[in-house]
């Protein structure tokens, strides 16, 4: 089987154009392991689609599969274009939460970042979380997949490693979630890490930068149509949510290498 590594602030994926084995959640997990497969958060399979122009499927690096990937999605973008698939910088790409817009931007004919209309984010009600003895106040936010957002004075005292699994599998999220831990600098910039759902620690996570803003929007921290810088580990991504709700990202997109693997 033929992969790309590519990776969006950090946020690395194999990346198959072609269909699903039928060993997909052992093959990702091995993969997916970073000392004894490949390394990387997940797998992402692209095929064509009846729905939009192509389609994208998830899986996260213990095998599971996810709705919907913001980092990757950007890779998908410049993976059909920089290989041939397409020759359109306008794209729609069918996910398992929905069909969303891809506005490709070039730089000596590759795909250098791409611009994702991520559909509307869903802001829940503040919620307080007994977490073995800690409580934590959480904002639920869907942006096609379940996040929990949770703004802190001081990121780098957030219980990122210990309460984020914790949180990710608690009763009050059936299937699972995705944890960010949030600090405000201003009213246009926001500081993130995650725990992701089915892979952990990442360097990025897409959805999340947009859940985050869109939480922050909504508590009045951050303005609303208004570009929201939101800092993560693995670089910068921009945000917009606009008064309706309707959320967009930019960011990067990079490939790292080409590989093979037996199945």
């Amino acid at each position: 089987m033929h992969f790309t590594k590519m990776q969006g602030l950090g946020n690395d994926y194999l990346y198959v154009y072609g269909p699903i084995p039928p060993q997909i959640r052992e093959l990702c997990a091995r993969l997916s392991d970073r000392h004894f497969g490949v390394g990387a958060d997940g797998m992402i399979f692209i095929f064509p689609s009846e729905e939009g122009d192509f389609e994208m499927r998830i899986f996260n690096a213990d095998g599971s599969e996810g709705k919907m990937c913001g980092n990757g999605i950007r890779c998908v973008g410049k993976y059909l274009y920089d290989k041939g698939y397409t020759d359109r910088t306008h794209l729609e790409i069918s996910t398992r939460s929905g069909v969303k817009h891809l506005h490709l931007h070039l730089m000596g004919g590759k795909v250098k970042s791409v611009t994702v209309e991520m559909g509307e984010a869903s802001v829940g009600q503040e919620m307080s979380l007994n977490v073995e003895g800690t409580q934590l106040r959480l904002i639920p936010v869907s942006v096609g997949n379940p996040h929990g957002v949770v703004f802190v004075e001081r990121l780098e005292e957030a219980p990122l490693t210990t309460l984020g699994p914790k949180v990710e599998r608690h009763p009050a999220f059936p299937e699972g979630v995705n944890v960010e831990f949030v600090q405000v600098l201003s009213p246009c910039q926001l500081r993130m890490r995650v725990w992701e759902r089915g892979s952990g620690v990442t360097m990025a996570c897409g959805t999340g930068a947009c859940a985050s803003a869109a939480a922050a929007a909504a508590q009045g921290l951050c303005r609303k149509d208004a570009p929201i810088s939101v800092q993560l580990d693995g670089g910068t991504l921009e945000i917009q949510v606009a008064s309706d709700g309707m959320v967009t990202m930019t960011g990067p997109a990079e490939t790292v290498y080409e590989g093979e693997v037996e199945l």
